[in-house]
């Protein structure tokens, strides 16, 4: 069984591994109930999911209607505007026919003007406070990838007491100094001020070649070797602060959940410098291109 953990400081104790939801986005309803079956006996009790995930949240409507109070259920708006996130989250809950979520959460809020949009007057972030307040959600957070996202949750939580933060963990975007650095400095605040944190990207390979393959299951390649995918989750959840999200890419799934089942401590830099040599391991993110995605 997984290890459980408290989820920042909301008082779930959720399990290390979250189930990332978009893995469902393009999988037929048989499908994603055969993936979502596996996740209570490894004892995953936390699903993320978001408005853009495709027809994720619909995936799992028939899942939440006879399994919700098993879950902490979190999903995410792209929306910068009060009212146009207000409307994202109703229609999120209707999707998956639930009256409220526990986390919501402001998608990849990275770039500078979408940033003032979001926390300014009518914002989302206004919004999703009050909606909150109405029931409709229990906590707030925010999410991002590339290399500037710790940076901005940094700025981010200056100006709003989130609840939850996710950010790009791996060992090859922390061999990126500034990255680290920055990755650090969040995870010390966070620590400080009781913030959940979630990690995605944790068994990425790097960006597909040019062209990338027809048959795909994330926007980029996965690591597909079971011991390098064994030491990239044990490198994250060596970090005891820290949530893994498991990949878009459900295949990669069961191997994930056996790693975190039984944790071994963190590989040794040597180890992970030698995969990222016999893999071709390298980071996702430049600061310019994939920011959005």
């Amino acid at each position: 069984m997984l290890p459980t953990a408290p989820f920042g400081s909301t008082g779930h104790d959720s399990s290390r591994v979250i189930f990332g939801a978009a893995a469902l986005g393009a999988m037929s309803q048989d499908r994603a109930d055969a993936t979502l079956a596996l996740l209570a006996p490894a004892g995953v009790n936390h699903i993320d999911t978001a408005a853009s995930y495709s027809d994720s949240e619909l995936r799992l409507a028939p899942f939440l209607g006879e399994h919700r109070g098993e879950f902490f259920l979190a999903t995410k708006t792209g929306d910068r505007t009060g009212d146009a996130a207000r409307a994202s989250l109703e229609r999120s809950l209707e999707r998956m026919g639930v009256d409220q979520v526990d986390l919501i959460q402001l998608h990849n809020l990275v770039e500078p003007d979408e940033w003032e949009t979001a926390h300014g007057p009518g914002g989302a972030v206004e919004a999703m406070a009050r909606a909150r307040d109405e029931g409709l959600c229990r906590f707030v957070g925010i999410t991002g990838h590339g290399t500037r996202i710790c940076g901005m949750h940094l700025r981010s939580l200056e100006r709003f007491p989130f609840d939850s933060v996710l950010f790009p963990y791996n060992h090859s975007l922390l061999g990126d100094p500034a990255y680290r650095a920055d990755a650090e400095d969040l995870i010390a605040r966070c620590t400080e001020q009781g913030v959940a944190m979630q990690t995605i990207k944790s068994v990425a390979r790097g960006r597909w070649p040019d062209p990338p393959p027809e048959r795909r299951f994330s926007w980029y390649e996965p690591i597909d070797d079971v011991d390098a995918i064994t030491r990239a989750v044990n490198w994250v959840l060596a970090r005891p602060e820290l949530f893994l999200n498991s990949s878009s890419d459900a295949r990669l799934l069961p191997a994930t959940l056996e790693a975190a089942a039984a944790p071994t401590g963190a590989p040794t830099d040597a180890e992970m410098e030698a995969d990222a040599t016999r893999l071709g391991i390298t980071p996702l993110f430049d600061g310019a291109e994939l920011e959005r995605i």
